[in-house]
């Protein structure tokens, strides 16, 4: 990789260093030490590889002072603390993709740095999947998802359509974890500075800037070898644009993408980089020998596979990955010795340390290139930094949740039942988030017993009320939200209402906005008033009640359940492969409104309409739903009205297991209300 003595195969193969200062002594270089924590491993997740080849990255990195990366599959709680031999298995990277399988607050309070997977390396604007016979047991409790089921990752993040919306996002991030950077990683493609310059101007703490020759083996071959360019032409075109609009000093730059030696890492620096990324070889270095059978569970090494037989044959080390680091390191000094630059920090931008190189004469196609654009050093105006050299402001020191968590302290540190009442403002964003990362840090996935802090609020709140709210939160609002209500739920109660004052009918009134309970894995959410478009979307566990639904409801839930008790948009359930929704259908409509690719309608038996009674009741509790209430003083014939929607799938894994009799306790019965 770093001759390409037949011919450059690599943009950077057709380069070669050029020496305008004196050499220094490779002593006077920093340290292999302190330029390993400068890489992390890639985002390979939990499912696509074992958990052996996972966890064996995750203690190579940890012992380095370097980062590994959980990819999109979640991360199991036993890897939070240290294993017999003292070494921390988890991933310090936690990403938070398109999917967010297994994205919840306990997962997310145990990171260094929160990464928001925006596309990925291989297949920019195409979602990842992985098949179902490599979905067992312990990977599907790990994604919240079902056994045997394939999963699919929506190809555009859901609630990304704008910077803004990263923003949201990225705020959302930094609430529930303080402590943790919160990168974007980007695919490198034309007009990917534009996009980058708009992510820091969000807030970004780290971009990753991903080659296209990188990702999966589980691709498919239209995505590995038709999409996105080289990270070269990605980085220097980010560097010189964040550069060019002073962004360039608030983001560490990282990139990624068949980075294999010292040599590759000594030009990603010249290009922009700051740190590096590693996932072929450090796995090619654990005992992967590139069967390419990623996606088939057949992997003969141990690496990629489920298959417990197959794992017993991983040889990896984490010995190995450090020695691979190491080696990487040392090259890296060498070549920084020969150039006479210090320190990465110290190389980063000096573009003009690289020209063509001399011999590409031969090679016809390859000396036509013209790199001047890449090459050609970006001019700073004085002042402004060609490195990350200030930190981003994320504003936490003025959210609303610093008076929820001195109001809530008794909760959080005797476990004192709380009730606080307040006003709320549409300015108010991400409400709950902090004091749920809080009591997770605490408390861990089990959280405070139900109902330990009780808030009701009043007013229009802004984005992501109740995001990563978990158990022991009970959240009511008395007023309307906006976007991203219940985002990653992880427990708790949120019930939403108009104002009691109000003289509309709840019902045919929008009370919250677009991508509610996105990827939501627990809890419950009451909302008496109609909702935006993609409710539920990738719902893995929470059970919810609403009166009514814009577009692409339940959009690639895999678990939970969702009431409907009024009209939904069309395209309901695209993309749904697990979890169930039942839907008030008085019309005899709602099947023109489902998109039927992967689900069946079957009407109630007695054990759904018992379920739907039950939560009818609490909803009526919680909210005062009037429509609820008309339904259930005829349940004997409005039950007749609903239709259960069925994953296909997930039917038939369902009847594969064991039956459990498993009752919902919603804590009401029918004898309970008069309605």
């Amino acid at each position: 990789i770093n001759e390409q003595p037949d011919g450059p195969i690599t943009l950077r193969g057709t380069w070669q260093f050029k020496k305008l200062r004196t050499p220094i002594p490779i002593e006077e270089v920093e340290p292999a030490g302190e330029m390993v924590k400068r890489f992390a491993t890639g985002a390979m997740s939990f499912g696509s590889i074992s958990a052996e080849a996972h966890e064996n990255l995750a203690i190579a990195m940890n012992r380095i002072g370097g980062r590994s990366n959980t990819g999109e599959g979640g991360e199991r709680q036993e890897r939070f603390t240290r294993d017999p031999n003292g070494d921390l298995r988890r991933s310090s990277i936690k990403q938070v993709a398109s999917a967010r399988f297994g994205v919840t607050t306990f997962y997310a309070v145990n990171a260094d740095e929160l990464q928001i997977k925006v596309a990925q390396g291989a297949k920019p604007g195409e979602g990842g999947e992985l098949p179902g016979h490599k979905v067992d047991a312990v990977i599907a409790e790990t994604r919240h998802s079902t056994p045997g089921v394939t999963l699919i990752s929506p190809p555009p993040h859901h609630d990304i359509y704008s910077i803004e919306d990263l923003a949201q996002l990225i705020f959302d991030l930094k609430m529930v974890n303080p402590k943790a950077r919160i990168s974007v990683k980007l695919v490198a493609e034309a007009g990917v500075g534009t996009v980058a310059a708009g992510v820091a101007k969000a807030h970004a703490d780290v971009i990753l800037i991903s080659g296209h020759d990188g990702g999966t083996g589980a691709s498919p071959l239209t995505s590995i070898r038709h999409a996105g360019v080289p990270w070269e032409l990605g980085l220097a075109e980010t560097h010189q644009v964040l550069v060019k609009n002073d962004l360039r000093g608030r983001v560490i730059l990282q990139t990624d993408g068949q980075l294999r030696t010292g040599r590759d890492v000594v030009m990603a620096a010249m290009l922009g980089a700051e740190e590096f990324g590693f996932a072929t070889a450090p796995l090619v270095a654990s005992g992967c020998i590139m069967m390419r059978k990623c996606h088939l569970n057949t992997c003969p090494v141990g690496v990629a596979t489920q298959d417990p037989e197959l794992r017993k044959k991983f040889a990896g080390k984490p010995e190995h990955v450090i020695r691979f680091m190491f080696y990487v390191a040392e090259e890296a000094r060498a070549h920084m010795a020969e150039l006479g630059f210090r320190s990465i920090a110290e190389l980063v931008g000096h573009t003009e340390f690289l020209e063509t190189r001399k011999d590409l004469g031969k090679h016809e196609k390859a000396s036509r290139l013209d790199f001047s654009d890449v090459l050609t050093p970006v001019q700073a105006a004085p002042g402004v930094a060609t490195h990350k050299s200030v930190e981003q402001d994320h504003g936490l020191d003025t959210a609303f949740d610093q008076q929820l968590l001195t109001l809530c302290a008794p909760a959080l540190d005797q476990r004192t039942p709380v009730r606080v009442a307040l006003p709320v403002r549409n300015v108010h964003r991400t409400v709950g988030t902090m004091l749920a990362g809080e009591i997770a840090r605490r408390y861990g996935e089990e959280g405070l017993p139900d109902g330990t802090i009780q808030i009701a609020l009043t007013g229009t709140a802004g984005q992501s009320l109740g995001a990563f709210m978990t158990r022991g939160m009970e959240i009511s609002l008395e007023g309307d939200t906006n976007d991203y209500v219940g985002k990653a739920m992880s427990g708790g109660v949120l019930a939403i209402f108009p104002p009691k004052r109000s003289t509309f009918r709840a019902d045919e009134n929008i009370l919250t906005g677009n991508t509610t309970l996105y990827g939501a894995t627990s809890g419950k959410a009451f909302f008496n008033g109609k909702a935006g478009e993609r409710f539920g979307v990738r719902n893995s566990g929470a059970t919810a009640v609403v009166e009514g639904v814009g577009d692409h409801g339940c959009e690639y839930m895999t678990g939970g359940h969702v009431v409907v008790i009024g009209e939904t948009g069309r395209n309901f359930a695209a993309g749904m492969s697990g979890g169930y929704a039942y839907v008030l259908d008085a019309e005899k409509k709602f099947r023109e409104c489902c998109n039927m690719g992967m689900v069946e309608l079957e009407p109630l038996s007695p054990a759904d309409a018992k379920f739907v009674a039950d939560l009818l009741l609490e909803h009526i509790q919680r909210t005062g739903s009037a429509k609820a209430g008309a339904l259930l003083a005829d349940w004997s014939r409005t039950q007749a009205q609903f239709v259960k929607v069925v994953p296909v799938e997930f039917r038939r894994v369902m009847e594969t297991l064991q039956p459990r009799r498993e009752r919902v306790d919603v804590g009401v019965t029918l004898s309970e209300l008069t309605v």
